[in-house]
């Protein structure tokens, strides 16, 4: 018994020294990325109004248009995108970077900041981006809040804080690079859909969004993965395998919405179409 309690204890002393080891002073002063409390808080107030308090006040109430905000709301994502990206380019993945293994630089240089402080943005933005769901609450548009947009918009900022708390840098920031490209066209379709109607109906290439969201987590599955079998790359194995696996995860996710949304819609369509001939 005493073993046992002996070797838990080892373990979580392992696991209690590596996040303080591994504790990325750069950013501990930076806003919302000391502790996760605030963060925590506002993920829980997040789905607090999503799942309950927003819907109850929306029940007998008409739809909300929000037309001018979503227009400025998206307007600032794809400018924020754009900006992300461009630090990401700069900061590391434009040449700084090896895409084979990148420790995390801990070091205080321009370059190694400049992506310290592009990890902190893509966090903020993270969070801006639980506004998504909270629009859909007050247009009543409760079928586009799946388990899967709800699970996406709360892991994310969790994994962006532990990004900016311990490794703001390095082999993990491929995501936030790739991703910020993906929603520059993310948020410029949402941008075009805003303007109603008559933009709306040449918006022909949604499915390609999920099809590049896809895309994305394969290539940062596979990115991921190979520092696993790299035993003198110095980026933490066991972060590696938390970034392998959700990217699996998300992967397995995206595809089956892809599937039941366009495949099978496809489908039905042409059943229909076979019919009416």
């Amino acid at each position: 018994m005493s073993v046992r309690l002996n070797e838990t204890n080892t373990i979580v002393d392992r696991m209690v020294n590596f996040f303080v080891e591994h504790e990325d002073l750069r950013t501990k002063s930076w806003f919302l990325s000391n502790a996760p409390g605030p963060l925590f808080t506002i993920l829980a107030a997040y789905l607090y109004f999503c799942l309950y308090a927003g819907p109850r006040y929306m029940r007998d109430r008409k739809p909300f248009e929000l037309k001018n905000t979503l227009l400025v709301y998206n307007a600032v994502q794809v400018l924020l995108s754009l900006v992300l990206f461009y630090e990401g380019y700069k900061g590391g993945w434009g040449g700084h970077y090896s895409y084979k293994c990148q420790p995390v630089p801990y070091a205080t240089d321009p370059i190694s900041m400049r992506m310290a402080g592009a990890v902190w943005l893509y966090y903020i933005a993270k969070i801006t981006e639980l506004l998504d769901t909270v629009f859909f609450v007050l247009r009543k548009k409760q079928r586009q809040i799946s388990f899967l947009h709800l699970y996406h918009h709360t892991l994310m900022p969790v994994c962006a804080f532990i990004g900016v708390k311990y490794f703001a840098g390095g082999h993990g920031t491929l995501l936030g690079f790739i991703n910020s490209f993906i929603h520059i066209i993310m948020y410029a379709y949402y941008l075009l859909s805003a303007m109603g109607p008559k933009v709306q109906k040449y918006l022909w290439w949604k499915k390609y969004i999920t099809i590049l969201q896809i895309v994305q987590f394969l290539i940062i599955f596979a990115h991921t993965l190979q520092i696993q079998f790299q035993p003198s790359c110095n980026f933490p194995k066991s972060i590696a395998a938390l970034l392998t696996f959700n990217a699996g995860l998300f992967t397995y996710m995206f595809s089956s919405f892809y599937v039941h949304n366009y495949k099978k819609e496809a489908a039905a369509q042409a059943k229909l179409t076979a019919k009416k001939e």
